[in-house]
C-alpha cells in the first residue's frame, strides 16, 4: 500500500508492534482504532528487531520504523528516528508523541505548522546507579521541553500527572486525563488453574520496575501447597532486559510458582479465567492496563499505592492498596481479595467495565483531535 501524501495524524513513539508494553498497547489501540474510524494515521517508531520491515501497514495504521545502529540501557541510537518523525509531522495536521522519550525535545522542535498533542504515560525509571540517574535527568528535560511546546497534554489520570516529577510544567499546559485503553478479556477457559487452590496471576514485562520479586517473597509466605503463582509475560526482547534470573532464584525450588511467558490472544483471556485475584507489584507504574482488565474479567487487584496506578483501584474500590516492597502487607492483601464472594466480584467487573471498557478513549481522543485540527479539514466517519 502506498502511503497518503498527508496524515490527519503522525504518532511517534520508540518502540512500536509487535513490541509489548503497556506504553505500546496504549499508542497501537488508539492508532488502529482512531484509523478504524476513517483517520489517515502514521506511526513513526524504532526498528526494534531488523527483521520488521521499515514500512508496512498494520490494521490500518501507516507504520514507519527508523534503524537502530546500537542499544544503550533500555534506550538505543537511531539518528533517522527523529528525522523521520520530523519529515512526517510536517505531512500531518497532529503530531502525538508519547513519552518518556529521549528525542521528543527534537522531534517537537521539528513539527513545522503540525500542532503538537504528548501523552505523558509515566516518569522515566532505570535501576539506581550515577548513570542511569543522569539519563534519567535527560529524558525528564527532553520530555518538559516538548511539554512545553504542546497544545494538549494526556495522561492516564489527574492523579498520575500531579504524582509526576515533571507535575510543575504539566500543570501550565492543557491536560486532558484519558484512561488507557482496556480489552474486555472475559470468555476464557481456566486452562492454566491446576486444581481448586489459591491461585494468584501477575502479567507484564518481567523488569525490575515491576517488583515481581516481592510478589514472590509474599506468595512463599503462604504455606498452601495447593497454591499457585502464575506470572506472565515477556522476558526474553525486553528493552534494557530482564531480570528474570533473580527471579527464578527468588523463586528457588518452589515447584508452585510457574514462568508462563509471554501470552497472546485467547491465552490472556485463559489466563484472567485461571487466577482468583491479580498482583500489580510495581514499584514504578502509572496505571496498569492489565489491573484493569482483569478488574473487567472479574478479579480484583492488588496493587502498589503510587500516583496513576492506585486510580483504578480507588474509583472502583474493587482491589487493595500496600505500600512498594512490602511482601507482608502484599500477602495479606492478596488473601483478604481471593477470599470475594461471587457477587462483589460480579459488582467490581461491572464497575470497571463501565469506567474504562469500550470506546471511550477513542471518543476522548478524536475530540481532543478534532478540536486541534484546521477548520474545513474532513475526516471520514
Amino acid at each position: 500500500m502506498t502511503p497518503p501524501d498527508r496524515f490527519h495524524v503522525t504518532v511517534m513513539l520508540d518502540y512500536y508492534a509487535p513490541y509489548v508494553s503497556g506504553l505500546t498497547e496504549a499508542a497501537r489501540l488508539t492508532a488502529e482504532g482512531m484509523a478504524a474510524r476513517g483517520w489517515d494515521i502514521a506511526v513513526v517508531c524504532a526498528q526494534h528487531d531488523p527483521a520488521l520491515p521499515e514500512y508496512e501497514v498494520i490494521n490500518g495504521v501507516h507504520v514507519f520504523r527508523a534503524p537502530v545502529l546500537a542499544r544503550v540501557s533500555r534506550g538505543f541510537i537511531a539518528p533517522r528516528l527523529p528525522l523521520l518523525a520530523g519529515r512526517l509531522a510536517a505531512r500531518s495536521d497532529i503530531l502525538h508523541i508519547h513519552l518518556p522519550n529521549p528525542e521528543a525535545a527534537f522531534v517537537a522542535a521539528l513539527r513545522r505548522r503540525a500542532r503538537l498533542v504528548v501523552t505523558y504515560h509515566i516518569d522515566a525509571f532505570l535501576p539506581d546507579g550515577l548513570v542511569n540517574r543522569f539519563g534519567m535527568r535527560m529524558v525528564d528535560e527532553s520530555c518538559r521541553a516538548a511539554i512545553r511546546r504542546a497544545d494538549l497534554v494526556i495522561t492516564n489520570s489527574e492523579d498520575q500527572a500531579r504524582g509526576s516529577r515533571i507535575w510543575p510544567t504539566i500543570r501550565r499546559r492543557e491536560l486532558r486525563p484519558i484512561p488507557s485503553p482496556c480489552v474486555d478479556r472475559n470468555g476464557g477457559t481456566p486452562r492454566m488453574r491446576e486444581g481448586d487452590g489459591l491461585h494468584i496471576g501477575f502479567m507484564g514485562r518481567i523488569t525490575v520496575d515491576k517488583g515481581i520479586e516481592y510478589l514472590i517473597r509474599a506468595f512463599r509466605d503462604i504455606h498452601d501447597p495447593a497454591a499457585r503463582l502464575l506470572i506472565a509475560g515477556d522476558h526474553t526482547t525486553v528493552a534494557g532486559g530482564s531480570n528474570i534470573e533473580q527471579l527464578r532464584r527468588e523463586a528457588g525450588d518452589d515447584p508452585r510458582i510457574r514462568f508462563t511467558g509471554l501470552l497472546r490472544g485467547e491465552r490472556v483471556r485463559d489466563f484472567y479465567a485461571s487466577i482468583d485475584v491479580f498482583a500489580l507489584p510495581s514499584v514504578s507504574e502509572s496505571f496498569g492496563i492489565v489491573q484493569v482488565e482483569a478488574m473487567m474479567s472479574g478479579t480484583p487487584s492488588v496493587t502498589t499505592d503510587l500516583p496513576g496506578s492506585r486510580y483504578p483501584v480507588e474509583v472502583t474500590g474493587f482491589g487493595r492498596l500496600v505500600p512498594p516492597r512490602d511482601p507482608t502487607a502484599l500477602r495479606e492483601a492478596l488473601l483478604e481479595m481471593a477470599a470475594l464472594p461471587a457477587e462483589v466480584r460480579r459488582t467490581g467487573s461491572e464497575l470497571a467495565m463501565k469506567l474504562f471498557g469500550g470506546d471511550a478513549f477513542l471518543d476522548a481522543h478524536e475530540e481532543a483531535y478534532r478540536k486541534l485540527l484546521p477548520s474545513g479539514t474532513g475526516v471520514r466517519l
